[in-house]
């Protein structure tokens, strides 16, 4: 037996961990996919699970996308599933950072002073009106109009200027 050939459960886990990854790539939308720069037969082995609904059919599917999974090199499709799942969490940081703002602008009066200063592009009149239509939605137990029409102008004043509010987050812990 060769010393330097890695052992038969070695080779096991490697070859699981490629189906593992290929069953990832089941789950993301065919746009996505496409993205990625997968071979031909791989990208309609995955399309094909899709469709399956037989039980045995859909292990022996995934079989096969783990085969050819061994003639694909694994690292720019981790790359790219990584990068896919930091996207998603970075985002909804930045929609837990719109609503902790929200949040501060209603309960404080001084604050929409200091998102204006951190925001310059921000219409303070607009969000004036806004935070005092919400306040008054939600002592009267009104529908949240005015409340949801302050977050999307958070947000969109937010995503265009996104370094001052993660600094400013930094800064003043709550």
């Amino acid at each position: 037996m060769n010393e330097h050939a890695p052992s038969k459960t070695a080779v096991k886990k490697h070859m699981h961990h490629l189906q593992q990854l290929g069953m990832a790539l089941t789950e993301l939308s065919d746009n996505t996919l496409k993205k990625i720069g997968l071979s031909e037969d791989l990208y309609q082995a995955v399309r094909d699970y899709r469709s399956i609904s037989a039980n045995g059919a859909r292990k022996r599917q995934a079989q096969y996308i783990g085969r050819l999974m061994r003639d694909t090199d694994p690292a720019p499709i981790q790359a790219f599933l990584d990068t896919l799942k930091g996207e998603n969490q970075a985002h909804n940081a930045f929609l837990q950072r719109v609503e902790h703002v929200r949040s501060r602008l209603l309960a404080e009066d001084g604050a929409l002073t200091e998102f204006v200063a951190e925001h310059p592009a921000a219409d303070a009149a607009q969000l004036h009106t806004l935070i005092r239509n919400a306040r008054k939605e939600q002592a009267q137990n009104k529908p949240p109009k005015h409340f949801r029409a302050l977050y999307r102008a958070l947000k969109e004043t937010m995503a265009q200027q996104p370094a001052p509010a993660a600094e400013s987050d930094h800064e003043n812990p709550e």
